[in-house]
Formats: C-alpha cells, structure tokens, sequence
C-alpha cells in the first residue's frame, strides 16, 4: 500500500520525480556510507554486505546499485570522512599567511577532534599508515604547508617524505594516546605534541610554543563534517 501511494504521489507531480528520485538515491547512499563508517569506527571491517544493508535500512538490490562491492562503499566511506576533515581543516586555516602556523593550527585543530569527534577519528585510526600516502584529507594539506613552510624559511627540512613519516606516526600516535586515555587533558596533549612535530621540522622551541599558545576556532562550534562526528 505504502509502494502505491508513493507511486501515486509521484504521478501527481510529474515536474518533480526527477528531484525526488535523485533525493532518495542520494539518500539512500549516504545511509549506506554511514553505516559503513560505524563499522569502520568499530573495526568491523569483515561485516557481510547483508548486515551493512540492513543497518542502513536499505534493501540488498539497493546497495548494488550504489555500489559493486563492499571493498568499494568501504573505500567511499573513508574517502568522505578524509574529505570533509580536509575541507574543515581549509575553511579554519584560510586566513593564515604563515605556512607553519596553518601546519600547526591544522595538527592542534586534529588532535582535539579525534576527541570531540570520536566516530570520525576512529575511521580515520582505521586507515592507518595509508593516511599518510592518502592524495585525500590531512596529508596533502601537510605536504603542502611544510613545503611552503620550507620556501619561507620556518621550517628546515631535506627528505619531506621522511618528514611526513615523522607527521603521520605523529599523529597517529596522538590519536591512539587520547582514546586509550579518555581523562588525558585533549587541548594540552594535541598542543604538546604539535610542538614536538614543530621542533623535528626545524623550529626552535620557543617559536614552536608561540604557535601553539595562538587561540583556535571554538571547537564547540565548528559546523558538522560529513557524517561522522
């Protein structure tokens, strides 16, 4: 009955069904994209597809027409959740000049986030080392800062690959520490850490902490990426 009157409703408004139809695919996509990503976060990386369908209320030929397998909503999960960090993470820093103060603003902004947003940083933990080489999210924009950073004299760096082996196990590692240990301050950690990085880039201390003492967005009212949180 229910099937019948949404056909009905759609017959009634003709100029519509385009916009309708594209809405509910869009929809139903990202359910599935969201129930991906709670798998994700929960490390349930072997979940059969039947089970994705149904906790995103979606039938079985629904997901196959979004999707030809689960390898390719996982890899769709994880692209959106890196690029919605890597969009925040443009929208905060756009009004630095400083390449390693966006470098630095970026990493601190990061750390609070994998506690304020738990869900998202648990994905992004579940990509692991492939974070690092990702052309997607956190990476490419710390490619870019410290190379930047480097032709304007604020860093000192000669292997940026290594430098970015040293961000990203950085990070990871930051990111690992705070959901080990939820009572662990997120502010003071994620900014200890930042000056660390800061230092192995070839920052003196004392710049490094100037950095990391500059006031960051409110992290309370930072708009929703994606749908993660």
């Amino acid at each position: 009955m229910g099937r019948l009157l949404e056909v009905s409703e759609l017959m009634s408004h003709p100029d519509d069904v385009p916009n309708r139809l594209a809405r509910r695919k869009q929809k139903t996509r990202s359910a599935l994209i969201a129930a991906a990503q709670s798998f994700i976060a929960e490390g349930k990386l072997n979940v059969p597809v039947l089970e994705i369908t149904q906790a995103a209320d979606v039938g079985m030929g629904s997901f196959y027409n979004h999707f030809t397998s689960k390898d390719e909503l996982f890899d769709a999960a994880l692209t959106e959740v890196l690029d919605a960090h890597g969009a925040l993470l443009d929208e905060l820093t756009k009004s630095l000049d400083d390449p390693a103060e966006a470098f630095a603003c970026s990493f601190r902004l990061t750390g609070r986030l994998f506690r304020h947003r738990p869900q998202e940083s648990r994905v992004l933990l579940s990509s692991g080392l492939s974070l690092l080489s990702s052309n997607r999210g956190v990476a490419p924009r710390a490619r870019r800062d410290i190379t930047e950073a480097v032709a304007a004299g604020r860093f000192h760096v000669d292997d940026l690959s290594v430098a970015m082996a040293v961000v990203g196990g950085a990070l990871l590692g930051l990111g690992q520490l705070l959901h080990d240990e939820p009572e662990r301050d997120v502010a003071d950690t994620a900014d200890r850490v930042t000056e660390h990085v800061l230092t192995v880039l070839g920052m003196s201390a004392g710049e490094a902490h100037r950095l990391c003492q500059l006031p960051l967005p409110d992290i309370d009212t930072l708009g929703q990426s994606g749908s993660a949180a």
